[in-house]
């Protein structure tokens, strides 16, 4: 799981937090990175990833190769980010661009394999408006980057905070948060 929320007890880790939890006891191992923590640098387009098919190749000496080794080795990338400016944080959005230049081969002279086909992709968000209109934007584009990456969609779960002064977790946010965590889980058997 990767964490973009800038605010640790924030609404978005809340949730994240539920979610985790839930996955653990269902049997799932779980990582998470605390993106805000990490020493992630924006993608220059260099290309020097594309000349490695076989790993990260990346040249940038940060904590993505770290990141990209756990998502290489899960079933399930989980993207957990609050919306800002209907879209992720910027954490979160260096490290989709670092990954969908690393993990997708398809930049050089000659296109190559996505490392990560075939791995599920799970979102949980929270926001401001409506989901509808608050993380409708964030959800298509990222369809639209799993669809590109050879990636499955599993959905989103998206909750709404309804502002500063009101208590964001509710126990009806608890319960949908561990029902998407059941509902990732239970297609791996646990």
């Amino acid at each position: 799981m990767l964490l973009g929320s800038p605010r640790k007890g924030g609404n978005t880790w809340q949730l994240a937090r539920v979610f985790g939890e839930e996955a653990r006891q269902l049997g799932c191992r779980v990582t998470q990175f605390d993106l805000i923590d990490m020493d992630i640098r924006p993608c220059t387009a260099c290309r020097a990833c594309q000349k490695d098919w076989a790993g990260f190749g990346c040249p940038q000496p940060d904590d993505m190769a770290k990141i990209f080794r756990a998502v290489l080795a899960s079933d399930v990338l989980v993207l957990a980010t609050p919306i800002y400016s209907w879209y992720c944080t910027p954490p979160m959005k260096a490290a989709l661009d670092r990954l969908v230049y690393g993990m997708n081969k398809y930049y050089g002279a000659e296109k190559g394999p996505a490392l990560w086909a075939g791995r599920e992709l799970a979102l949980i968000t929270t926001c401001g408006y409506p989901p509808e209109k608050g993380a409708d934007l964030w959800e298509q584009g990222m369809k639209r980057y799993a669809k590109h990456s050879q990636l499955i969609y599993r959905g989103m779960l998206a909750e709404r905070h309804l502002g500063y002064g009101t208590e964001f977790m509710t126990p009806d946010k608890e319960t949908r948060a561990a029902l998407f965590a059941r509902e990732i889980c239970t297609k791996w058997g646990v």
